[in-house]
């Protein structure tokens, strides 16, 4: 199948669910990011912020880009104009360099908590007192340009359907007690970004709001020639 055809497959298994596609475009050139945007894909997920920054302006101004890697607070500036929402923040140093850079372009930059599920070193992501810690202090309070929208995580790499789904609803746990705590009267806050390529029919069971899904679009991908 083509991109194309992929996308209107997602968008026809998708239809009917409160789920959203990311398309996961890391390494891809920006010809194949085409193909899908001309397919009716808006939502584009990378995982470096230089190639985000590179690819955003060669592809219409509509595309929704959010960031999905881990995030250096030094990189932020360069995806800080147009970013749609960065789903990958794991400390409060991040969200401040966020504010600071978001300040600077007079815009609210909407973000997702990771949090750490898998059972995997290699993972990024905050334990749920850590997120608890973050919301609840006096440094978070001031940050005007920010906004946090839901949580986000990566489980681990397994082909066990119940260890994910422990993993999946571990993590719509975490996103229920911050909502239950932190954002009761908060209509933003109702993302939770679970799911790839190989497991997102069991993250959308469990509450998923975003897929992250590359190569079941893109094919596989050929890290030798990453841009």
């Amino acid at each position: 199948m083509t991109i194309q055809e992929n996308i209107q497959d997602f968008q026809r298994r998708l239809h009917g669910t409160n789920c959203q596609l990311i398309a996961v475009s890391k390494t891809h050139p920006v010809e194949l990011i085409q193909e899908a945007y001309d397919g009716g894909q808006r939502a584009f997920g990378e995982n470096k912020a230089q190639e985000m920054k590179d690819k955003q302006p060669q592809l219409p101004s509509d595309v929704e880009w959010h960031m999905i890697g881990h995030l250096q607070t030094n990189k932020v500036k360069y995806i800080a104009p147009f970013v749609r929402l960065i789903q990958s923040v794991d400390s409060l140093r991040l969200l401040q360099e966020i504010n600071k850079q978001a300040q600077k372009h007079h815009r609210v930059i909407d973000c997702l908590l990771q949090f750490y599920i898998a059972e995997e070193e290699t993972k990024f992501g905050l334990d749920l007192e850590e997120a608890r810690q973050i919301l609840r202090s006096e440094d978070f309070a001031v940050l005007n340009n920010v906004r946090i929208c839901g949580v986000m995580g990566v489980a681990t790499n397994t082909e066990d359907e119940q260890h994910l789904q422990r993993e999946f609803a571990r993590l719509r746990g975490y996103f229920e007690a911050l909502q239950q705590e932190f954002f009761k009267d908060a209509p933003h806050f109702k993302e939770i970004s679970m799911g790839m390529s190989s497991d997102y029919r069991l993250a959308i069971a469990e509450g998923s709001t975003m897929i992250r899904v590359g190569s079941a679009i893109f094919g596989h991908r050929d890290y030798s020639v990453t841009p």
